[in-house]
């Protein structure tokens, strides 16, 4: 089998990039391979943020694109190739053939490590490849093994399985309990994430060595490693973490995310954006397209030419419609009440409830 390859996309996200920068700090004796999957629609910033981070790591960020032979951009290509039909949450194909297609393509068939920027304060699951030999880790996060090992680890087949495990760890207070919570199995009133919750709560080293010892005996691509270093890790990172990752390695956070001042109806505000990602990027909200459309005219303009046909970005509102004046003035004081009903501690950097849209979407992009 092939030696097992390391691997960190970058989106042109804050997660992301705060990833390659904690990773090459904390374990930099893998030889991780950085990519990126461009669309040839990103905002100026996200070019720059690669850039930068190039610059940190002192190594080339890998440039992966769909149809490379094409003489047009790869979205436009694909466009065309689907008639103008806009992509929706409903028919995501720029994910499949901007992202995913051009990712698996560049792994090939060789076993994969895929670092994940999900962070711990994020209750959502990253983007698990269908292909055997891609195993994602989530290093941010308080658990980093992907929902797929969990449930085997965890399954109830497999209990006597991690029992014997268990019995080559060192006997102490810590494995007695374990011991106990593997042997319980799960039911309607004791779920997986329970069980796991609790086990972590023990102990996340012993566990990590626990669903180590476990891969040894499957197909996951960790199951050629002898070692891995992520097996110590304890750190759970969130958003604030994430930021301070940014700023203090010098690479910097992406000029979009950062708040910029509105007034309407003698109301103030400030809006900012919440992904990366293409600039039309259909999982915007509806302040983040006024924030695109004032603050970025020319790309918005561009978006807009993409409507047609019926096909709009934005379900039964088109851009043209959304830039009339008095829907822009509706749109804004409307952000305004919505931000002041979370009544809550608001980021330097990204305003909470653009914060809570994070986790719309697709990881692939967002990461």
């Amino acid at each position: 089998m092939s030696k097992v390859r390391h691997v960190l996309g970058i989106s042109g996200g804050k997660d992301s990039a705060a990833l390659a920068i904690y990773m090459k700090k904390k374990h930099p004796e893998l030889d991780i391979e950085y990519y990126t999957a461009d669309t040839g629609k990103e905002l100026d910033e996200t070019y720059k943020l690669i850039d930068n981070l190039e610059i940190y790591l002192g190594k080339k960020i890998i440039r992966l694109a769909g149809a490379e032979n094409s003489p047009e951009l790869p979205f436009d290509h694909f466009l065309k190739m689907y008639g103008g039909y806009l992509p929706s949450s409903n028919s995501r194909w720029c994910t499949k053939k901007l992202k995913l297609e051009p990712f698996e393509k560049f792994v090939g068939n060789d076993p994969v490590i895929s670092y994940v920027g999900i962070r711990g304060d994020e209750d959502r699951e990253g983007y698990i490849s269908k292909k055997s030999n891609i195993q994602s880790i989530f290093p941010f996060r308080k658990n980093i093994w992907s929902e797929d090992v969990i449930s085997k680890v965890l399954s109830n087949n497999h209990i006597n399985k991690v029992l014997a495990i268990l019995k080559t760890l060192p006997s102490n207070e810590k494995t007695l309990r374990l011991k106990e919570i593997v042997g319980t199995p799960l039911s309607l009133s004791y779920n997986l994430h329970q069980k796991l919750n609790q086990l972590l709560d023990i102990s996340i080293k012993d566990f990590n060595k626990i669903v180590f010892t476990y891969i040894q005996s499957t197909e996951y691509p960790l199951a050629t490693e002898s070692f891995f270093p992520l097996l110590d890790n304890e750190e759970v990172l969130i958003r604030d973490d994430i930021f301070r990752i940014l700023e203090t390695s010098g690479v910097g956070v992406p000029q979009y995310y950062k708040e910029v001042a509105f007034e309407v109806n003698e109301k103030k505000g400030s809006y900012a954006r919440s992904r990366s990602g293409c600039f039309f990027c259909f999982y915007q909200q509806k302040i983040e397209w006024v924030w695109l459309y004032e603050q970025h005219p020319e790309l918005f303009s561009k978006a807009m030419a993409y409507e047609r046909d019926g096909y709009t970005w934005i379900q039964d509102e088109p851009l043209s419609e959304l830039i009339k004046p008095e829907r822009i003035e509706r749109i804004k004081e409307e952000y305004i009440k919505r931000t002041q009903r979370k009544n809550k501690s608001q980021s330097h950097y990204l305003l909470d409830i653009l914060a809570d849209a994070e986790e719309e979407g697709c990881a692939s992009c967002f990461i």
